[in-house]
């Protein structure tokens, strides 16, 4: 039964607010949205639509508003290029910015880089103070072309890790990768503070906030303030039971208990605190406590709410739901111990990853850590409640229906109010970049397309009942740009999957990367087959594969299709499944035998799986990619993806650690001293350098 077909005055109010009354999930196909996914994503938006009447007039008012005003809340400005908004306003407007710096002068085409005001004054009397970006044209591409490693940091234990990898494995792995492999940088999962309570959800994906890492990534004996602890039986007590946890996943074969890792390091962590602080010491940490302000006052907030009254703030008695409501700063007085202890726990995690940054570049690497941002953040986490206004109430994040998934999807993710941003000047998107560009050599941004348009499905209804709002993806890349021109970083976009037309262009445009992932590069406007090098995209991060694909042995064995079919995940016969994966693999081995790389590839003692892994490599590195990822658990033969879509408790996913092909834990340790790995980076190393 096809859903009713939205009222006109619906469809024009839709589309004066950005609402998508209709989506094409292939270049043929044209699907309508329903009236009440309409209805509902104009509510989010604080638009009446309740009666026909109410939404006339809605349509009313948004039209006289649009007639009436001088300019949009927030104009972008590229480099000295006179913004369109601004030609476009009556002949004798005045114009005069306030910049960043606090200068008032009138509207110049040369104005320094930033966020300013802007105020606008028409002949006939009308005014407009908006905000106004001035953004570099773009980003610069990085000098020269680099191979990196690609790891899910809590994957990669060492000898001293607490049972999941943390900051000190990421800066050893960052000073050996540099030193002595050549690399030039180390991409990892979000680091982002994890929604507290237990069990944790394990996906980095869906964090408690975007705003501060988590602290469960610490390296607790790297904390200065660990050499003085007073009592040191505790302390031992403390280390051996890291041991005992550590030796549970790397020797008896447990998974990644991130709940224990973070019991254990909180307990640590407490003891810690008692510690004063040297003058240095407080000088540093109130630096950080000005940086951040408000907002760091917010996360800590939240933090030490949320271990009274539970993990949704939602749940929490009424007066504390409002983070700014009198209630709330006199329970933030009650916990102040509390609040103070998160904040410090923001802080050392902020050092460490500096710390970890710093160590990456000192060792040679022209980029450095690259780290990940997810699309957005638990509803019931520190940033939904600290930033409500931003967030589209009743609403979640997904995607539509389309060829791979029948049903759509739901990430449970609310999403920001495009409305609001513009009305900020985008503050909050600023200082969530500003807070990641502190200790980031780039920054990779999942699902990049949300800078154009976020697919929004009312909570409670199917991903069916959903549709697009639009984003002002001009405002979003130029505050992109901005802030990581100002942090010197590099901007890598993940554009897997379907991309809208257009979007990949302006990206480019900006200078910000895409994503290529080997096994997706086929010529889908020709015949299908595998591209050739030289038909892939320079301005890309280039890979074999991803976390949530499978490893690279995994695919060229098939292994992948027998894990799904023991999943119950395969919704076609399990001998159509096996023979369409292996035709893929057949096409592209066969590519490799044509350019001649697979012939070039392993050497004595060399496994034909190892072989294979090693020319798809060098494939890659053939192609013109400025930067090419090696997944490292590819580096020792791991079959086992690190996620698995469409699973949850069926799979372990986000749990595992870096392991050999027969699935034995390789330690970082370990992986320093593979004789398989180190074949494999000889291979990366000498295509890198011009030597096939």
């Amino acid at each position: 039964m096809n859903a009713p077909r939205p009222a006109e005055d619906l469809i024009r109010l839709a589309e004066l607010h950005g609402v998508a009354t209709s989506y094409s999930p292939a270049p043929d196909q044209t699907v309508t949205a329903s009236a009440a996914a309409i209805t509902r994503a104009l509510t989010a938006l604080g638009v009446d639509t309740a009666t026909p009447e109410a939404a006339r007039a809605a349509l009313a008012d948004r039209r006289r508003a649009l007639d009436e005003r001088l300019l949009p809340p927030t104009v972008v400005a590229w480099g000295d290029t006179l913004p369109a908004a601004l030609e476009a306003l009556p002949e004798g407007t005045r114009l005069r910015v306030e910049t960043e710096q606090g200068e008032t002068s009138e509207f110049v085409a040369q104005l320094p880089t930033g966020v300013h005001r802007l105020t606008a004054t028409a002949p006939d009397g009308r005014t407009a103070d908006v905000h106004l970006v001035v953004a570099p044209p773009r980003l610069p591409t990085p000098a020269g072309r680099s191979y990196g490693l690609l790891v899910q940091l809590y994957s990669l234990l060492s000898q001293r890790s607490w049972g999941m990898g943390d900051l000190g494995d990421l800066g050893e792995l960052a000073a050996w990768a540099g030193r002595s492999l050549g690399a030039g940088f180390v991409q990892v999962n979000p680091l982002h503070a994890a929604v507290l309570g237990t069990p944790t959800d394990p996906s980095p994906y869906r964090p408690s906030s975007r705003r501060f890492p988590d602290p469960v990534h610490l390296r607790v004996e790297d904390v200065p303030e660990f050499a003085y602890a007073e009592d040191r039986d505790r302390v031992r007590g403390l280390l051996e039971r890291a041991g005992r946890l550590r030796e549970s996943v790397l020797d008896k074969g447990e998974l990644i208990d991130r709940d224990a890792v973070w019991a254990l390091k909180r307990e640590a962590l407490e003891l810690l605190a008692e510690v004063p602080l040297g003058p240095g010491r407080r000088a540093a940490y109130c630096d950080f406590l000005a940086a951040r302000g408000q907002s760091l006052e917010d996360h800590a907030t939240w933090n030490a709410l949320a271990e009274v009254h539970g993990s949704d703030w939602h749940n929490w008695p009424a007066e504390l739901r409002d983070p700014r409501s009198p209630q709330t700063a006199r329970a933030r007085g009650e916990l102040m111990d509390r609040v103070d202890f998160h904040c410090r726990l923001a802080w050392l995690t902020d050092t460490q990853l500096s710390a970890a940054q710093r160590t990456a570049r000192e060792a040679g690497m022209p980029v450095g850590i690259v780290h990940d941002l997810a699309v957005g953040v638990h509803p019931g986490g520190a940033d939904a409640w600290a930033q409500q206004e931003y967030f589209a109430a009743g609403m979640s994040v997904g995607a539509p229906p389309d060829a791979f998934n029948a049903r759509g999807q739901d990430w449970g993710l609310p999403p920001w109010r495009p409305d609001r941003l513009a009305d900020s000047g985008y503050a909050p998107f600023r200082e969530l970049l500003r807070g990641l560009f502190r200790y980031a050599g780039a920054l990779r941004l999942d699902h990049v397309m949300g800078l154009f348009r976020l697919w929004w499905v009312p909570l409670g209804q199917p991903p069916t009942e959903g549709t697009y709002v639009r984003y002002d993806a001009e405002a979003m890349l130029a505050v992109l740009v901005l802030e990581a021109s100002r942090a010197g970083a590099v901007v890598i976009g993940e554009d897997l999957g379907t991309v809208e037309p257009g979007v990949r262009e302006t990206l480019r445009e900006r200078g910000v990367f895409g994503t290529s992932v080997l096994w997706f590069e086929r010529d889908w406007a020709g015949d299908g087959t595998p591209l050739p090098p030289d038909g892939w995209r320079s301005d890309c991060l280039a890979t074999a594969t991803t976390h949530d694909l499978p490893p690279t042995a995994s695919r060229l064995t098939g292994d992948h299709v027998e894990l799904r079919d023991r999943l119950g995940l395969l919704t076609r016969p399990l001998s159509v499944e096996r023979a369409e994966a292996a035709a893929d693999t057949s096409e592209w081995l066969a590519l490799l035998t044509r350019l001649g790389l697979l012939s070039g590839s392993g050497g004595i003692g060399t496994s034909e799986e190892e072989a294979e892994v090693q020319a798809l490599h060098r494939y890659l590195l053939r192609t013109p990619a400025r930067l090419v990822g090696l997944w490292l658990p590819d580096a020792v033969g791991d079959r086992r993806p690190q996620n698995l879509p469409g699973t949850w408790d069926q799979y372990p996913n986000w749990r595992l650690p870096i392991a050999d092909a027969e699935g034995r834990p390789v330690t970082l340790e370990g992986l320093a001293a593979s004789a398989r790995l180190h074949a494999l980076l000889e291979v990366v190393r000498g295509e890198i350098d011009g030597v096939p």
